[in-house]
C-alpha cells in the first residue's frame, strides 16, 4: 500500500506542476519531449549496471510492452487534445478518468480473473459516481464549452485509449519477468520520448526554453507516478489499486489546489470529494 500512496501523491504532483505551468507553456510537444526525457534518465539510473539488451527471458516482452506503453501514452495525449476541441474539456475530461478506472477494472476481472468482493465493488461505484460528479456541469453553447455537436466516437476511443494505456502496467506485471520492471519502464519512456519528438517535428513547434523547464518540472513526478503504480500492483489487486489510484489523485489533488491556489468548491464538488473519501474506505476494508 505504501507504493500506492507514493504513486498517489506523485501523480497528483503532476496535476499540480501541470497547473503551474499551463500559462507559461506555448509549444506542448516540446514540453513533453523534455519531460520524457528526463523519465528516461531516472530510467537509465535504476537500470544501473543492468545490460538494455540482454538474452534474459522475458526481455522481449518487456520491450514489446514497452513500446506499445509509450506510444499510447503520447496518442492518448492527442486523443485529449482532439476531444477537448470537439467535445469540451469537462466531457474530456470525465471519459479519460472513467476509462483509467473501469477499463483497468474489467481487464482484471476478465484476462486475470482477479476476484472483486461486494464491498470493493461497492467502492468502485462510489469512485466512479464521485468522477461523473466532479466533472459535471451544464454544458452550453453559449458559454464555448462546446462548439457544434459533440462528436461520442472521439469520447469512447478516449476512454478505451486511456483505459487500455493504465491497465499495461497490470498487463505486464502478470506476464512480465519481476527483474525487468526497469527495462519496462525504460523503453516505455524511450518510446514516448520517441513519438513525442516526432510530433513536435511534424507540427514545426519551436523550442522555447518555457516549455522545457515546463516539461522537466513534471519530469520527475511522472516517472514515480509511473513507477510507483507498477511496483504497487505486486502487493495490491489491480481491482482495487486502480480505483485507489484514481480517487485518490483527484481527492488530493483537489485538497493541494485548495491550499495553494485558493480554489473553490461548489457543493457538487464537496459531495464528490465526500463519496471519494467513502469509496476510498470501502476499497481498503
Amino acid at each position: 500500500m505504501v507504493y500506492l500512496l507514493l504513486a498517489i501523491a506523485s501523480s497528483a504532483m503532476v496535476s499540480i506542476g501541470m497547473r503551474i505551468t499551463e500559462k507559461y507553456v506555448r509549444n506542448t510537444m516540446v514540453m513533453f519531449t523534455a519531460n520524457y526525457a528526463l523519465c528516461l534518465v531516472l530510467s537509465l539510473f535504476y537500470l544501473g549496471d543492468t545490460r538494455l539488451f540482454t538474452h534474459e527471458q522475458g526481455i522481449g516482452t518487456a520491450v514489446a510492452l514497452g513500446v506499445i506503453s509509450g506510444v499510447f501514452y503520447l496518442l492518448c495525449f492527442v486523443l485529449l487534445q482532439k476531444n477537448i476541441r470537439c467535445n469540451g474539456v469537462i466531457l474530456s475530461s470525465a471519459a479519460m478518468k472513467l476509462g483509467s478506472v473501469m477499463i483497468p477494472v474489467l481487464l482484471a476481472i476478465l484476462l486475470f480473473h482477479e476476484p472483486m468482493g461486494r464491498t470493493a465493488f461497492a467502492g468502485i461505484i462510489l469512485a466512479v459516481t464521485a468522477i461523473l460528479l466532479m466533472n459535471m456541469k451544464k454544458v452550453s453553447r453559449k458559454s464555448g464549452d462546446v462548439r457544434g455537436e459533440r462528436k461520442t466516437p472521439w469520447l469512447l476511443f478516449l476512454l478505451l485509449g486511456s483505459g487500455f494505456t493504465d491497465t499495461m502496467a497490470n498487463i505486464y506485471d502478470k506476464i512480465g519477468a519481476e527483474g525487468l520492471k526497469n527495462q519496462y519502464l525504460f523503453y516505455t519512456f524511450f518510446a514516448a520520448l520517441l513519438t513525442a519528438l516526432v510530433m513536435a517535428l511534424l507540427n514545426k513547434q519551436k523550442i522555447r526554453f518555457a516549455d522545457i523547464v515546463s516539461g522537466l518540472l513534471i519530469g520527475i513526478p511522472n516517472y514515480y507516478s509511473a513507477r510507483f503504480l507498477l511496483l504497487s500492483l505486486g502487493y495490491v489487486p489491480a481491482v482495487i489499486a486502480y480505483p485507489v489510484y484514481s480517487a485518490g489523485t483527484i481527492m488530493l489533488t483537489s485538497i493541494i489546489g485548495l491550499l495553494l491556489f485558493s480554489e473553490k468548491l461548489n457543493a457538487q464538488k464537496k459531495l464528490a470529494l465526500v463519496l471519494i473519501l467513502a469509496a476510498l474506505v470501502l476499497l481498503n476494508l
